[in-house]
């Protein structure tokens, strides 16, 4: 189908939370000196110019990373995300936002790869320029579930996948378990994290189902709410599973989900959520 276009999201409330559990698990890969792979199977184009028509249409970022720009409070959690959002905002002015692909180059270090994939006609040659000198990154234009059966395992044995689907389809929300057990199959250390968009609940229920009955362990679910659940059309939530996260990281943001609710939701409307769907 291919409509989705994440310039049309980017910076808003959702990509706070991703980047957030983003950047917290390579930071913690990088306590080893081992390398690792980083692998992104739903890329995006990278980088999204907040001023463009496709962002100021929706305007969502004014109700994400705006609203965290200026504050002189921000958590010691939050700073390696917050500075990735710096470095490509040199000025102070908040004029562009990094998606995943980029935070991550930013975060890694030499030894470390990054393996992207975008089947976007439009997204794809956006994201290949970004990274064309950066000798870490293989890019290509290719269906990113399949690379969790192509790049697993990889050759460190230590890697970050994360898998970020539009959900444009409503397939996505059983594709996205049939590529986790694919690429855990072949690599059951590695550190999975699966973003979700809370449209309708029932659709994410059945997905958390599915993925219990997997038989997976170690399975920890992170949501952030904006607004109480609904039936009508709309994103309320969204949130990060994650599979094998870093022992630190459920402390972490067990800490960080309230002050994020209190500075992306003031009306303090909405939830939070955190808790093991699957433990040991």
């Amino acid at each position: 189908m291919l409509s989705y276009r994440h310039s049309f999201h980017a910076g808003n409330h959702a990509d706070v939370l991703k980047h957030t559990v983003q950047s917290l698990i390579i930071e913690a890969l990088k306590e080893k000196e081992k390398p690792f792979l980083y692998l992104d199977t739903h890329s995006g184009a990278g980088r999204y110019q907040l001023s463009s028509e496709h962002a100021e249409k929706t305007g969502e970022y004014l109700e994400g990373i705006a609203r965290l720009w200026q504050r002189d409070d921000i958590p010691d959690a939050l700073t390696s995300y917050l500075d990735a959002v710096r470095a490509f905002n040199r000025n102070g002015q908040l004029r562009y936002y990094p998606g995943s692909p980029l935070i991550a180059r930013l975060l890694l270090r030499a030894q470390d790869k990054l393996h992207l994939t975008e089947l976007h006609p439009s997204d794809y040659p956006l994201l290949r320029q970004e990274f064309q000198k950066d000798e870490r990154a293989r890019v290509l234009r290719d269906d990113g579930y399949q690379q969790l059966k192509a790049q697993l395992p990889p050759d460190s044995r230590r890697g970050l996948i994360l898998i970020d689907p539009p959900y444009e389809m409503k397939t996505d929300y059983q594709d996205v378990v049939k590529g986790i057990q694919e690429g855990y199959k072949r690599f059951a250390t590695g550190v999975y994290a699966l973003w979700y968009p809370v449209v309708l609940r029932q659709q994410t229920k059945r997905m958390i189902r599915d993925l219990q009955e997997t038989g997976i362990r170690r399975i920890l679910q992170i949501e952030l709410a904006v607004r109480p659940d609904s039936d009508q059309r709309g994103m309320t939530a969204s949130g990060m599973i994650v599979i094998n996260p870093p022992w630190k990281l459920e402390q972490q943001m067990r800490e960080l989900l309230p002050w994020l609710h209190q500075a992306l939701v003031p009306s303090g409307t909405g939830h939070t959520h955190l808790e093991w769907i699957v433990p040991e």
